[in-house]
């Protein structure tokens, strides 16, 4: 009689364990097929290229202090310091973040696309110039590019 008792409450304790391993997981539903107008690409939005980050007339001023010498107060370039940047097209191949990279780099002598054969020192040569300033050249470099 004792076994049939443990049999019993064994069999009681391992039906309690399977029935709560089983709780929460319940048979997941069938979604809806979506209908014949939601299987339609939408419609096409052209997309207005985006503004400058920087302030174009806080950074003609920064232009002017730092990369004039060698650009000209215009971006027009002086000859065999630095490249028109009213024309370029390396300029306008690159992202306003690409664009902050480059000139936080500069163009060393060394550089193969280093055509004026005068080195492009980092930040202009300026050292204390911001990320956000660099944004404002950026925005003042796009202004002018024609």
């Amino acid at each position: 009689m004792r076994t049939l008792f443990t049999v019993t409450a064994m069999l009681v304790m391992v039906g309690s364990l399977l029935a709560g391993c089983g709780r929460g997981m319940e048979t997941p539903t069938a979604t809806p097929a979506p209908t014949v107008a939601a299987e339609q690409p939408a419609p096409a939005v052209a997309e207005a290229p985006a503004a400058p980050a920087g302030d174009a007339e806080k950074g003609r001023q920064l232009f002017v202090a730092s990369c004039s010498a060698c650009h000209g107060p215009n971006g027009e370039g002086v000859q065999g310091l630095g490249k028109d940047m009213q024309h370029s097209e390396f300029i306008a191949g690159l992202t306003d973040d690409e664009l902050v990279a480059f000139i936080k780099t500069g163009r060393p002598i060394g550089d193969p696309l280093n055509t004026t054969g005068v080195d492009m020192p980092p930040k202009g040569g300026n050292p204390a110039i911001t990320d956000e300033q660099l944004m404002d050249i950026v925005a003042f470099m796009r202004s002018i590019h024609e």
